[in-house]
């Protein structure tokens, strides 16, 4: 069992038979009355968001989670497959579970997947990938406003906006979870 005493962010708790992670807390004492914690979690299943407060003395459910790096193989509708890197046991989960995007997953792609009891719960992707781009408009010398964008398609099918300086055949470097560009990788 958990108490408020115990909250840290990234925590994983049940609360009505679904599982929460602890995004925010804030331990709040009052002059008057005894004191009390605000938490903001977000279910892995479901995604959504809930605000809850808790007294001191309330015992949530602690949850035993493990963590498994897999290998991403392929996509088949909605369904992801991954490979064990430990077992080589292939695992299959629904396109959902992955945050914070599936459009960049690359086949070989190092995935890690939360298990409950053997469930898979959530997968990670990692926060930066290596794309190549497969189209965009060329860019034009002389075009060198500062700031300004065109976007690309890159391998995945994915579409990011990228400076005007990157072109077709170049790798760059991708931020997962804002699903922006970073940088032109040279290989």
């Amino acid at each position: 069992m958990v108490t408020t005493s115990d909250f840290k962010t990234g925590l994983i708790v049940r609360i009505d038979n679904e599982l929460y992670t602890i995004v925010e807390f804030q331990h709040v004492k009052m002059a008057r009355g005894s004191a009390f914690t605000r938490t903001k979690l977000k279910g892995l299943q479901s995604g959504r968001v809930l605000e809850r407060t808790f007294r001191g003395s309330d015992k949530l459910e602690d949850v035993n989670i493990e963590r498994r790096q897999m290998q991403y193989l392929y996509r088949e509708g909605n369904m992801l497959f991954c490979l064990a890197n430990e077992t080589y046991e292939q695992i299959a989960l629904e396109s959902r579970l992955l945050a914070p995007s599936p459009d960049f997953l690359k086949e070989g792609i190092q995935v890690s997947l939360l298990l409950n009891d053997e469930v898979p719960i959530a997968a990670e992707m990692p926060f930066f990938v290596e794309l190549e781009v497969i189209e965009t408009d060329p860019g034009f010398k002389g075009d060198t406003v500062s700031g300004a964008t065109k976007p690309a398609t890159v391998e995945t099918g994915s579409r990011v906006q990228v400076p005007l300086f990157v072109e077709a055949g170049d790798v760059i470097k991708i931020d997962t979870r804002s699903a922006s560009y970073l940088e032109r990788v040279n290989k």
